[in-house]
């Protein structure tokens, strides 16, 4: 004899039996729970690799701690983060990693665009001339960096023997300051403009094509259509493509390593490559680790000042 079955009511005085869940909802529970096995891995790996170190080098940045010195570190409180603030050295860094950004960044911008709005007016060949502008991007930039430290050679060189034959004189490019640095601001934009174009390609090819043609029913000029249709509708995807460039530039290191090893003399070098040469040559990782610190807020802070400027031109 099979049991009797609870039945539910809505009387009151009666006692109303209990319903099992809904098969949806267990099913909805256990696919949340293996949703969170499956994903833990991973989030307790990105934590070990990205969260904790940030901790770690926010610990350390108190500390007068030196990899090379036994013993625990001692607790100095912003005696680091003070000396970097009022440090001349340091300034001269800041302003040389501002000259870099600003340059490359400015001409990668203008170059990319460009060469975007060209070959978005072609109507053959368009694919292949993509493909061959973004070779540069996919290379590594110590491949890069090693390719044109060849090319610039004063003394070797295929820039010094191409100017040779139009009877230019050689020029020193890496080992004189008034040139080192342009020499890094033209190969990070030869490696790096393909990324603005790109970008801005993408946004040249989604502008409405009946804003065009409205446009040329009123007999509009080339420059007027370029004006007002494509550069504000490409605009705010361009912007983006710069801040995400900036904070490339701001941190760079592999070129400066390759190219000039930060010379002549400091004048290529920059806050990355200063902090290297504190972290890996002077063994300072409490000063080091301030220096990360500070860096890492100089970004969130202008990135969120950028944000809150897109922002502003979006809902104007």
């Amino acid at each position: 004899m099979s049991d009797p079955v609870p039945l539910t009511t809505d009387h009151p005085g009666q006692v109303a039996s209990a319903t099992p869940p809904a098969p949806g909802r267990s099913r909805r529970l256990s696919d949340r729970g293996l949703a969170v096995a499956f994903t833990s891995p991973a989030l307790l790996l990105l934590l070990a690799m990205s969260v904790f170190p940030l901790l770690w080098a926010l610990y350390l940045s108190f500390t007068d701690y030196s990899a090379t010195r036994g013993g625990p570190a001692r607790f100095i409180g912003f005696e680091n983060y003070t000396a970097i603030l009022t440090s001349a050295q340091v300034h001269q860094r800041a302003l040389t990693t501002l000259i870099y950004v600003v340059g490359a960044v400015t001409l990668q911008t203008v170059l990319g665009f460009a060469i975007a709005y060209l070959i978005s007016r072609r109507t053959h060949g368009r694919g292949l001339l993509t493909t061959l502008f973004l070779v540069p991007m996919m290379l590594s930039p110590v491949v890069v960096g090693l390719f044109w430290r060849f090319m610039l050679d004063a003394q070797f060189g295929v820039i010094n023997s191409m100017l040779g034959s139009i009877g230019l004189g050689q020029v020193e490019w890496l080992t004189r300051q008034r040139t080192a640095l342009i020499s890094l601001i033209v190969v990070d934009t030869w490696q790096w403009t393909p990324f603005i174009m790109l970008i801005a390609l993408a946004g040249l090819t989604a502008v409405p094509k009946y804003l065009y043609e409205a446009a040329s029913i009123d007999r509009a000029s080339e420059w007027f259509r370029f004006r007002t249709i494509t550069l504000p509708l490409v605009w705010p995807l361009l912007l983006i493509a710069v801040l995400f460039r900036a904070i490339e530039a701001f941190r760079l290191f592999d070129l400066v390593y390759i190219l000039t090893n930060g010379g002549p003399g400091v004048s290529t070098e920059t806050l990355s490559f200063h902090v290297y040469k504190v972290a890996f040559l002077g063994f300072n990782t409490g000063t080091a680790s301030a220096y990360g610190i500070l860096m890492v807020l100089v970004v969130i802070v202008l990135t969120q000042l950028y944000l809150r400027y897109l922002n502003k031109l979006k809902e104007g």
